[in-house]
């Protein structure tokens, strides 16, 4: 399979179905909700939906069965970016090009927004049990793994780091370790959960997290190198970890170092896969592609 044809399919299949996970905006609460559609609907790579599409269709399932799954990965990305944006965390004021939550709405709707997509997320994936497209084991396996993600020892436990660590020096260790569960867990159960969808076997499953913690970690260094050579307008997002004198792998390694770092992991991510019902074009494609974005 081809990236460049799989993923436009994927991404229509994905904002086709996320309306659909979202509470009425006509109701006396209707302004959380049309915070949650102004944050998920707004735009974005949706490249973490696309992986669970793609692991599915992979490993011989219908991605149909896994779009429920999909749609509550992005979700989830979108209730970290809301929380993220805050001005009691990165205090951003503008993503994906346009302002952030809290700036278009206000702090209060823009946490609750937040709450809510979060919470939402797991309603979606188990809807998937509820509308016959996977059996309930499979939905508890995934349920697991995105609460796992999204909890103290994935995404919540990076940010609480790098909270911790604002304006403080990080040594490489700690810095790997921050976006291993800041970004590199959704990434990561978003390969796992695509895989279980399919009803792939253990070993199967144990080689798409890895491909997926490789890619995960190189998302996250060409991100530092954008925020260090990129500006708001080209990125759509401000630029503020040098302003805030965070530790980055810029910082750290320099931008040619951290280019080569990229190119490891991009190798390392190949050959994770090769030679398994993963060994495909789409996901070399994938891993080069997240290696060579300008956004």
């Amino acid at each position: 399979m081809d990236w460049n044809e799989r993923y436009p399919e994927y991404c229509k299949r994905i904002e086709a179905a996320l309306p659909q996970y979202l509470p009425e905006t006509d109701t006396p609460q209707g302004k959380v909700s049309e915070a949650m559609a102004y944050s998920l609907l707004g735009g974005g790579k949706r490249i973490r939906g696309c992986l669970v599409l793609a692991m599915c269709e992979l490993c011989g399932g219908d991605p149909e069965s896994a779009l429920p799954i999909a749609c509550a990965v992005e979700m989830v990305h979108a209730y970290s970016l809301i929380h993220d944006d805050l001005p009691c965390m990165d205090n951003d004021t503008l993503r994906r090009g346009k302002p952030t939550c809290h700036i278009q709405f206000d702090e209060a709707t823009a946490l609750l927004a937040g709450d809510a997509l979060l919470t939402h997320a797991f309603s979606a994936v188990n809807s998937a049990y509820f509308n016959g497209t996977l059996p309930a084991d499979t939905v508890l396996r995934c349920i697991s793994q995105l609460a796992r993600a999204a909890g103290v020892e994935g995404m919540i436990g990076g940010q609480m780091i790098d909270i911790a660590h604002d304006s403080q020096p990080m040594t490489p260790e700690l810095l790997e370790e921050m976006h291993a569960m800041k970004t590199g867990a959704l990434i990561r159960a978003s390969a796992v959960m695509g895989c279980l969808a399919a009803g792939a076997p253990r070993d199967i499953v144990l080689q798409a997290d890895l491909y997926a913690a490789r890619i995960g970690l190189a998302f996250q260094i060409v991100d530092d190198i954008l925020d260090a050579t990129g500006d708001s307008s080209t990125l759509g997002k401000s630029t503020s970890d040098a302003q805030n004198h965070k530790t980055t792998y810029v910082t750290l390694y320099g931008e040619e170092n951290a280019r080569e770092m990229v190119r490891r992991l991009v190798l390392e991510a190949d050959l994770a896969v090769k030679g398994t019902v993963l060994d495909d074009k789409l996901l070399y494609d994938l891993a080069d592609t997240l290696a060579k974005r300008k956004q």
